[in-house]
């Protein structure tokens, strides 16, 4: 398979004196996203060869704990959409759903 076009994703970490993470900011040009803040990012790369994950998650100091439990819900959710679409498990998609659900429910996200 020949490779037409290569495509950058820029992020920026300003990080403080210990090396925490303070601000986080993003390109992706073809996707319209120029130099975006973001609070919290999770990465993972799969290395085929080594059959392992490579993972980097990072979070700015001040990030609430209330939004970061919305962004792992949120992430969830993804994850099982993503989940789904690659592998056409209905069975493991509904299972990883209703973890959704009782994740969102033990940490009181859903709105009354």
């Amino acid at each position: 398979m020949a490779i037409h076009k290569t495509t950058p994703i820029h992020i920026d970490i300003s990080l403080d004196e210990n090396n925490i993470p303070e601000k986080l900011i993003w390109s992706a040009p073809d996707g319209g996203i120029d130099k975006n803040e973001a609070q919290a990012f999770l990465l993972s790369l799969w290395d085929g060869k080594a059959q392992e994950t490579l993972k980097m998650d990072l979070w700015v100091k001040d990030m609430p704990v209330d939004q970061m439990q919305l962004f792992f819900h949120q992430t969830l959710v993804a994850m099982s959409e993503t989940f789904y679409r690659a592998t056409q498990d209905e069975k493991m998609t509904a299972t990883m759903r209703d973890f959704c659900d009782y994740f969102a429910e033990k940490l009181e996200l859903k709105k009354k």
